[in-house]
């Protein structure tokens, strides 16, 4: 596992490791403007098991993907009804994950207030399918410390920006194809979920 503190060293060392290694199909853990998140890039499956390996997470629990822009989700193929725009200018970039009607099913896509983030993103064309940094049940982490450790440890690259701003999980709201809409996880007012 290489680690980069932007404290202590270049931020674009950090996005170019962290991007080489996800374009090669390894796992990379970054902020994010919520928490910390594990990252795989589209394009490899076995990095995305990977994650669900290293997490413990059940395979019936998708994974977003975390966009470098708003025009994402139609690049995939999403449908972007008026609501899903509203929604889309309103709260990007921002702690909003909207679940959206593509080929195929339903796929969650945000775009985070996180320069870092976007920049590793927009390194590896744009999208990457990201997760929290958290082993599933533990609480999802705000700011690496020793304890994470372990987790850390499974991973290739891990980028360390210090504290996240945010906190929390975003919010998860599901848009239909016909704009009717569903909150399906609401953005915690004071505790981090698992």
């Amino acid at each position: 596992m290489k680690r980069f503190d932007l404290r202590a060293c270049s931020r674009r060392e950090a996005v170019e490791a962290a991007a080489a290694a996800l374009k090669n199909g390894g796992v990379a853990v970054f902020p994010t403007d919520t928490v910390y998140g594990i990252a795989a890039h589209p394009d490899f499956p076995d990095a995305l098991e990977r994650i669900y390996r290293i997490k413990g997470r059940r395979q019936d629990k998708p994974v977003a993907f975390l966009a470098s822009d708003a025009s994402a989700p139609e690049r995939c193929g999403a449908a972007m009804p008026p609501r899903a725009r509203e929604l889309a200018a309103a709260g990007w970039p921002g702690a909003l994950t909207l679940v959206l009607d593509c080929p195929g099913g339903t796929e969650g896509f945000r775009v985070p207030d996180s320069e870092i983030a976007r920049e590793i993103i927009a390194e590896c064309g744009g999208l990457l399918r990201v997760t929290s940094a958290n082993f599933s049940g533990q609480p999802s982490v705000a700011e690496l410390t020793v304890a994470d450790g372990p987790f850390c440890a499974l991973c290739d690259v891990v980028v360390d920006g210090g504290p996240c701003p945010g906190g929390f999980p975003s919010e998860v709201v599901r848009v239909a194809a016909d704009g009717s809409e569903k909150v399906l996880r609401a953005r915690p007012a004071a505790s981090p979920c698992a």
